[in-house]
């Protein structure tokens, strides 16, 4: 793209980073998935008036606009986890998907946590691991 138009899609790129920056948690602003999805939003806008005539069907924005982008074999692939082997950890605890935060943090609107999500461990490991000599 010319100048004009990279300028336009750097803009747009920032104006996108800032809705879903970090700094909106240091703020007090909660970012949603309605704030992410505009981000998205505007950053396609942005693509389609940078490129007119679409981009071709194998270009990675195109794919990842589109939710077709394959990350298998990539690093990045490494860092998904699926849904249903997801586990989130908080306070050397398992946050169970069946009880509510508030169970675990009680019900003061102010608590702020830091919770760590990892990859749900399979039951041969979780048996491999109370059978070792690291287990309490």
């Amino acid at each position: 793209p010319n100048e004009k138009m990279k300028q336009v899609l750097k803009k747009t790129i920032e104006e996108a980073k800032a809705i879903i920056s970090k700094k909106q948690v240091e703020a007090g602003v909660c970012v949603t998935m309605e704030m992410v999805k505009d981000a998205l939003d505007q950053l396609r806008g942005a693509v389609m008036i940078v490129y007119p005539m679409g981009l071709p069907p194998y270009d990675p924005i195109r794919m990842e606009f589109e939710n077709k982008e394959d990350l298998s074999g990539t690093q990045a692939g490494l860092n998904i986890i699926k849904e249903a082997e997801a586990q989130l950890w908080w306070a050397a605890k398992e946050l169970r998907r069946t009880k509510k935060l508030s169970d675990y943090v009680g019900k003061n609107e102010k608590t702020k946590i830091i919770a760590k999500i990892q990859q749900r461990l399979e039951e041969n490991d979780d048996d491999a691991y109370l059978n070792s000599p690291w287990a309490d």
